[in-house]
């Protein structure tokens, strides 16, 4: 759970009911896990680097389902894990389980709370350029500083892919 006021997140809430774990930022605070600070890992770049991601509901019949860029990342980082929920894998970056996590057609309340937790832990979160219209833009990657640049850099080719994809069809005018 998130909240946001006029400067942006506020407040980030994520819970792990099977691990029993609280994750919370407060804007200007940090971020804790069960109330011990957590900050993300010192990994030195992606061919080190953990990672996670999802795919969408419909990726069977989606044609931006991330499965040609999980293919690419695969063979780039040690290795990728799919828990299933953004939130939790977000919440993972930020305490250094994980160094990077990204995945596309996401919803706000996906990363709401997520996003403070990895920006108080010392993370960066952006959309798949890197830039901040995650929130709402659909997509999302969230790393360790020194593996943000490197993912950004590598999802750059289905970064553009989706956006000709989500573009609006023309239509040729009558004869």
């Amino acid at each position: 759970m998130g909240l946001q006021d006029s400067q942006g997140m506020a407040v980030g809430v994520v819970y792990d009911p099977l691990r029993d774990e609280c994750f919370t930022a407060a804007r200007g605070h940090g971020a804790a896990l069960n109330g011990a600070p957590i900050r993300v890992s010192d990994c030195p770049d992606l061919d080190h680097a953990l990672l996670a991601t999802g795919f969408p509901y419909d990726r069977r019949t989606a044609e931006d389902n991330n499965v040609t860029a999980f293919g690419m990342l695969i063979r780039r980082c040690q290795g990728v894990r799919r828990a299933g929920a953004a939130a939790l894998d977000i919440a993972y970056v930020a305490c250094g389980r994980l160094d990077g996590f990204w995945e596309m057609r996401l919803h706000a309340w996906d990363v709401a709370a997520g996003s403070l937790l990895i920006q108080e832990a010392g993370g960066l979160i952006g959309d798949l350029a890197g830039d901040s219209d995650f929130l709402h833009g659909g997509q999302v990657i969230a790393a360790t500083p020194k593996i943000f640049a490197q993912m950004v850099t590598a999802l750059a080719p289905f970064r553009a892919e989706m956006l000709r994809e989500r573009a609006p069809k023309s239509v040729d005018p009558a004869p």
